[in-house]
């Protein structure tokens, strides 16, 4: 149902903060995951605000009409989060992207929302700091994006999720409200913890406008690497060993034999055709220490090859093989189209299984299922190729990928351990949480947004 928004005139925006060409709606009526699904509803209205206040007055006047307003950013989002399900506005919040205050001392800084990932690094690279939680999408991902889904990345078994990293949010609910959360201080006892409710809400609570980050010094020490298993099982196993050994590793990460040969195909590498583990070891001393164990580890688990270096060309061309997978499963066959990639996250001693159980079903469907990961959480990314004018190849591949979340829940893992509910995955969340969590998140929802102003059709099945 389109929505009268004819409102935003009144309202104190510049003209090119505000748009109705049908160029501008139909370019927020997708991220990466609703263009493959076919999920994207075109919005009636596209708003760019550059401040709070602008958050606000939008906010406060759609609440007041009855129009639904959908958070939108880079479109990177693989669920659906940010693409309107029943028209009304997309606040694009890109252009909030500047650093607001930077305190070196602190090992801290605030942001804007719209800010990329990467970006962050590179202003705060000349005092010797990062911030460590950044997901593989973090050079074309935003801030504001990455909390919405309490994103994670490649160096999340040793740096955690973006969650860890937040000190505090500015934040504008339904009603324009403007609210504070958390406080600069790294820890705090103080009240509900507001911070942790808004990370992973995916913009159905509020609007984030500011985002306090802790920062990390640049270890001195880095090496990377890869091991090389003659089976996929040998590779997780020995990936869940060398984690319940508290090995010290910053990036630990599967790789099967059919995204090596992926890789190769899109990024011209050289990967061998074989299940792989890449390692990334952070230290100021001692790296060499964590790397003789991680080497022992890997040898009772019968390793082919254990090759690491230093240098800074070898290493980028390993992790670009990895972090462009995503392209290069879409890429790889163009008969072949993916279903929306899967992001199953269990227990570290169920990795192995979980794992096995994906690559068992691929054989028992006949669909090719390529999987890779942040082992080192319990992280398994797979994406399910079909042949789009198949209709059983689908129905195989739609049974599958439900088949692997299944298995996931059952061993006491979840449906998605980085990319969020969105529209994608609202059917997994009763089953996960159950009937009494859902219902409190509901109320939650309900007390903060009691008009369904903001990003309905997340999350909750209605």
């Amino acid at each position: 149902m389109a929505h009268d928004c004819a409102f935003l005139e009144d309202l104190d925006l510049a003209d090119d903060q505000r748009s109705f060409a049908a160029g501008s709606r139909e370019s927020h009526a997708a991220d990466w995951g609703a263009e493959r699904k076919g999920r994207g509803v075109v919005p009636d209205a596209v708003v760019w605000p550059e401040s709070t206040a602008d958050v606000s007055a939008v906010l406060a006047a759609a609440t007041d009409h009855g129009v639904p307003v959908t958070p939108f950013a880079a479109g990177t989002g693989l669920e659906g989060t940010a693409v309107p399900a029943e028209k009304g506005i997309s606040m694009d919040l890109t252009r909030m992207d500047d650093v607001l205050e930077y305190r070196p001392d602190d090992f801290q800084i605030d942001v804007g929302p719209g800010i990329i990932g990467a970006d962050v690094d590179e202003y705060v690279a000349d005092d010797g700091l990062f911030f460590p939680p950044l997901p593989s999408s973090g050079d074309i991902s935003t801030i504001g994006g990455m909390i919405a889904t309490d994103a994670s990345g490649m160096g999340t078994v040793r740096y955690g999720e973006i969650a860890d990293w937040v000190l505090g949010l500015e934040a504008v609910l339904a009603d324009g409200t403007v609210i504070e959360t958390g406080s600069r201080a790294i820890k705090t006892s103080s009240g509900y913890n507001l911070t942790e409710i808004l990370i992973g809400s995916e913009g159905t609570l509020a609007v984030v406008t500011r985002a306090t980050l802790e920062l990390a010094g640049r270890p001195e020490q880095i090496r990377g690497g890869r091991a090389i298993f003659e089976t996929l099982d040998d590779a997780t196993e020995a990936v869940f060993d060398a984690v319940r050994t508290d090995l010290d590793v910053a990036k630990i990460e599967v790789v099967d034999g059919l995204s090596a040969r992926m890789a190769n195909a899109y990024t011209g590498s050289d990967l061998p055709d074989a299940p792989m583990v890449f390692l990334e070891f952070h230290a100021n001393h001692g790296v060499d220490e964590e790397i003789d164990l991680c080497r022992t580890i890997f040898e009772d688990h019968d390793v082919l090859r254990f090759e690491m270096s230093a240098d800074d060309d070898e290493m980028e061309s390993l992790w670009r093989a990895r972090r462009e997978l995503a392209y290069a499963v879409t890429n790889y066959d163009p008969g072949l189209e993916p279903l929306q990639p899967g992001d199953v996250t269990v227990p570290i001693s169920n990795y192995p299984e979980i794992v096995h159980e994906a690559k068992r079903l691929e054989d028992e469907h006949d669909v090719l299922v390529p999987c890779f990961g942040h082992a080192g959480d319990g992280n398994l990314h797979y994406s399910v190729l079909v042949d789009p004018d198949d209709p059983d190849h689908v129905e195989r591949g739609e049974a599958l990928y439900k088949e692997i979340v299944e298995r996931a829940m059952a061993i006491g893992g979840t449906s998605t351990g980085e990319h969020g509910i969105g529209q994608g995955k609202r059917e997994y969340l009763e089953a996960e949480h159950g009937p009494g969590a859902v219902d409190a998140m509901r109320r939650i929802k309900r007390a903060l947004d009691p008009t369904g102003t903001l990003n309905p059709g997340k999350i909750f099945l209605e």
